[in-house]
């Protein structure tokens, strides 16, 4: 990941990570009750929902929660790293909405397209999508989502990575922007 090496971590996402970190290891005896044999997931889970409260996760397949799920379990034990999710799972009429809306703001759909695509090939529509936070999270995520099957795909954005079990751990090349692969495939089919 270029550019957020660039930028130091603030000192309250630290703070914010050492006491979720805390919070877990102390709801860890509950979740033993609770799920013995995945306990350390469960105890993240509650931690991570007081950290991130707004978080929602419905939305994403089966498999693509399930990598993430995994992923912030190892970032939060065995890093201390906080994974939070801004944006995963959206319905088609919400993507529609944030396309028309960067159609307005920048006055072209080629330029939206850098930024937001239109839902039919917007992979937040299809619940693979996933926007993460904080920029320490995402560096983590770049440097061990490959076990996962997540990856960033996108040079302009650091907080987009999506699932995808069928590079088998190798990470694609990134693309500039969201619209360059789709462009290049819409013409090929033509």
């Amino acid at each position: 990941m270029n550019e957020p090496r660039t930028i130091p971590a603030r000192p309250r996402d630290r703070l914010f990570a050492v006491v979720t970190l805390v919070l877990a290891r102390l709801l860890l005896p509950a979740a033993l009750v609770r799920r013995p044999g995945r306990a350390r997931e469960l105890a993240c889970q509650w931690a991570l929902r007081m950290r991130f409260p707004a978080e929602d996760l419905t939305g994403l397949t089966g498999g693509a929660l399930a990598a993430f799920t995994a992923a912030r379990t190892e970032a939060l034990w065995r890093h201390g790293q906080l994974l939070g999710l801004t944006s995963g799972y959206r319905d088609p009429l919400v993507q529609l909405r944030m396309f028309e809306e960067e159609v307005r703001r920048t006055g072209s759909p080629a330029l939206a397209r850098m930024l937001v695509l239109p839902p039919t090939e917007s992979n937040h529509v299809k619940g693979i999508a996933l926007d993460v936070r904080p920029r320490e999270g995402a560096r983590w995520l770049e440097e061990h989502g490959a076990r996962y099957d997540l990856y960033r795909m996108f040079d302009n954005e650091w907080w987009h990575f999506e699932h995808h079990p069928e590079y088998g751990g190798t990470p694609p090349r990134r693309r500039p922007h969201p619209g360059v692969g789709h462009a290049q495939e819409n013409r090929r089919r033509s």
